[in-house]
């Protein structure tokens, strides 16, 4: 049996700090049939289910500054339509369903093993997120929750 190339992650462990929605959700095109005058809408290679985009932030301290907005895929046969934004936050809390995540390593800036300044050349490994729905997340991240039934708070 071999590893599947995207594995399903809980949003929770994925994003303990909760996701920002920070632009539209948008076509996906397909660079490959597009052309100019008409722009191609990219599919799943597995479901064929049009692939839309969006830009979200990751407000978890700990990542580095160029990591935290980065776009996830959404897979819908009709453009989803992310929650109402909350009163005085600039961005807008999402919660992601069906979420697959699966590694990524930017070689790009690699050209050989030192960077012209004696610096070993280091990839860079990310992941690429895609989901199947997007919702108001039920309770923000650092909320209090609610105590449970019959217990004091």
């Amino acid at each position: 049996m071999g590893m599947p190339r995207r594995v399903m992650v809980q949003f929770g462990l994925a994003f303990p700090y909760g996701l920002y929605a920070v632009g539209p959700v948008e076509p996906e095109l397909d660079f490959e049939r597009s052309t100019k005058d008409r722009p191609v809408q990219a599919r799943d290679k597995e479901s064929e289910t049009l692939v839309w985009k969006v830009e979200v932030m990751d407000p978890d301290p700990d990542i580095k500054k160029n990591d935290r907005t980065f776009v996830v895929r959404l897979l819908a046969d009709v453009q989803p339509v992310l929650p109402e934004s909350l009163p005085g936050l600039p961005f807008t809390p999402i919660h992601l369903e069906g979420l697959t995540a699966a590694p990524w390593v930017d070689t790009r800036s690699c050209t050989g093993p030192e960077d012209g300044r004696g610096h070993r050349c280091r990839a860079r490994q990310g992941w690429s997120f895609r989901a199947t729905a997007v919702t108001a997340p039920k309770n923000m991240p650092g909320q209090s929750r609610p105590a449970a039934s019959g217990k004091a708070a």
